[in-house]
């Protein structure tokens, strides 16, 4: 019931606007609280964007700030307007993720709070940084609390108010007419079901967290309950299968083994940066192989002669989460491009010493080359951007499920 629920929630969120929020080739920045800003060091909604737009690739700048709310957005002397820098990427799109601080005002805040969410639609109406087109707003509410005991006090109290900040972002959208993505009730269903935890304090998720978090963030952005994860079934007695994410050919037995010829056509999933089992729902979002009617024993997977995993006859029957591939680890590796991207930018636009810009270093050698060395991470940021559109190379792979034992 629970599963059904989760999934019945993401597709009325999902179905309250016609179509995709964000489109191919976006430039979109990202505004708000830790969460937002934290976005930035894990890759995994951007990833996540980036493949399903790899025609035209999205660009993602992360304005986030720890701590920011509304009303409450201070940065040191000299910082860059946020204005400058939404024109200088010339940003078609803004998501913004608020009312997890101003939650803690309670219902007494409520009103106060929409008010100042609406303030916040109508300081960026009409606007046009990216030089033609006005700017899209996405709104999106905070996530719930989790239950880690001792840790995490007042749990009832503060979900109910995460819960009722959560519905004033969602009236406050419908509103204005603008898309909004609910991370509230999703995340309380995967906090209550049985894996792990999602976050470090009740608060602050993991990386684990994020991983789990931006497939439902993803999801409602691109107005899609799934992605075309690659997923094979295959029997190997009559030699037949099928797939979808990837095209399937030549399937073979010779010599005990059973070989088949895999042609990639999508993106693989991105693995959790976790080893342990997962709930149902997270487990259905990765790639999977399901061989049937294999010899009784335990059979390896190679791809391209490269040991893979290895699992009984009955675990292949059930389906054996593939996400070790060559493709999973260059998928990795274009994550750690992303996490690199959203480094330099970071250098160029959030200087972390404000010493070296109004203090007392400011007439040093380092002060004195701060303003070069800000240009030179920006173009760095935006030369990763371009890297970046390059994608994952995706190949034709000879995978093969060798008997190891009886």
């Amino acid at each position: 019931m629970k599963i059904f629920a989760l999934l019945s929630l993401l597709a009325f969120n999902i179905n309250v606007s016609a179509q995709s929020p964000i489109r191919p080739g976006d430039r979109i920045a990202i505004v708000g609280n830790t969460f937002a800003d934290q976005l930035r060091i894990h890759g995994y909604l951007e990833s996540l964007l980036l493949q399903h737009s790899k025609e035209n690739p999205v660009s993602i700048r992360n304005l986030g700030w720890g701590g920011d709310m509304l009303t409450a957005r201070d940065r040191p002397t000299n910082f860059p307007s946020e204005a400058s820098t939404l024109t200088d990427h010339k940003t078609d799109v803004i998501i913004a993720c608020f009312g997890f601080g101003e939650s803690f005002a309670g219902e007494a805040g409520l009103t106060d709070f929409k008010n100042d969410l609406k303030d916040f639609i109508t300081s960026h109406s009409g606007k046009t940084y990216n030089g033609t087109s006005k700017v899209r707003l996405i709104l999106v509410s905070p996530i719930a609390y989790e239950d880690l005991a001792r840790t995490t006090p007042n749990l009832e109290k503060r979900n109910s108010e995460l819960k009722a900040y959560s519905q004033a972002v969602g009236e406050v959208a419908q509103e204005a007419k603008l898309p909004f993505v609910n991370l509230y009730d999703p995340s309380r269903y995967l906090m209550d079901e049985e894996g792990p935890k999602l976050t470090t304090n009740g608060v602050h998720l993991t990386p684990y967290g994020y991983w789990a978090i931006s497939q439902h963030f993803a999801a409602q952005l691109l107005a899609t309950q799934d992605y075309e994860k690659w997923q094979l079934t295959i029997d190997a007695k009559a030699g037949t299968g099928t797939a979808t994410g990837v095209e399937l050919s030549q399937i073979k037995s010779t010599d005990g083994s059973l070989h088949f010829r895999v042609k990639e056509q999508s993106a693989p999933s991105l693995a959790p940066p976790i080893d342990a089992d997962l709930p149902p729902q997270l487990t259905a979002r990765r790639d999977t192989l399901v061989v049937r009617d294999l010899k009784p024993g335990t059979h390896t997977l190679s791809i391209d002669g490269t040991k893979i995993t290895s699992a009984t006859h009955s675990a292949w029957s059930k389906g054996i989460p593939i996400d070790s591939s060559p493709t999973h680890q260059a998928a990795e590796t274009y994550r750690e491009l992303i996490n690199d991207k959203n480094r330099q930018f970071v250098y160029s636009w959030k200087a972390l010493n404000q010493v070296h810009i109004v203090g007392e270093r400011r007439s040093s050698p380092s002060g004195k080359a701060l303003p070069a060395e800000v240009i030179a991470f920006n173009k760095l940021a935006k030369q990763r951007d371009e890297d970046l559109r390059k994608g994952i190379q995706l190949k034709t792979r000879d995978w093969k499920l060798t008997p190891t034992s009886k």
